[in-house]
């Protein structure tokens, strides 16, 4: 969604947990990873902060030190209140969709990272989709007002929310919100932007 903001052509490579080897010359173990001429950015926040720095005559992601601090917040905010329950309710059907060579890694490791088994990080999905729904009434009232959370155009603070619900519709059918709650609207528009670019994503259609 980055790169399509900032209108700048790329090619997505398919990835999985246990291909290390295909993302050892970045130095990091996990994705995202871009790579620009000579040049690879780890971490989409970073990768952010690069495309902007290396394309300031596109459209900006972070227009001010001061909305790049604001997104910094926000971030962290989506990562302690929307990740968590997020994970619990879609996690029988992510460990479900996985690559068969990639599930004794995941289990492993997560389980090692959570303190849980899959299972225990799965059991309670309705307790997780309130606490979900609850954690989104900080943003809801944005939204009410304006488009985006960016105003009238998405900002990379839109991006930060809608990955973790592109995440979800990639992984589990799972009905996350209603129609007429404002953060459903949201996503219908930032599922269209850029020619329909997340709604194309190989995933499921989201509950009409």
């Amino acid at each position: 969604m980055a790169l399509a903001h900032k209108g700048l052509e790329f090619e997505s490579v398919p990835w999985r947990f246990t291909d290390k080897e295909a993302i050892a010359f970045s130095g990091h173990g996990t994705v995202p990873v871009l790579v620009d001429g000579e040049r690879t950015v780890a971490d989409s926040w970073q990768i952010a902060l690069y495309l902007d720095a290396a394309y300031p005559d596109r459209p900006p992601l972070l227009e001010s030190d001061q909305a790049r601090g604001t997104a910094k917040v926000f971030k962290f905010w989506c990562e302690q209140n929307v990740h968590p329950p997020l994970l619990h309710i879609i996690m029988p059907d992510l460990f479900a969709n996985l690559h068969e060579r990639d599930k004794a890694y995941f289990r492993e490791s997560r389980e090692k990272r959570f303190g849980a088994t899959l299972e225990q990080i799965g059991a309670d999905r309705a307790g997780a989709l309130v606490a979900l729904r609850k954690g989104l009434d900080a943003v809801r009232p944005v939204l009410v007002e304006q488009a985006y959370i960016g105003g009238a155009q998405a900002a990379f603070a839109d991006y930060i929310l809608f990955g973790a619900f592109q995440w979800a519709r990639v992984m589990s059918p799972a009905r996350l919100l209603e129609p007429d709650d404002p953060m459903y609207v949201w996503r219908e528009r930032m599922l269209d932007l850029y020619h329909g670019l997340a709604r194309n994503a190989l995933g499921y259609p989201v509950w009409a």
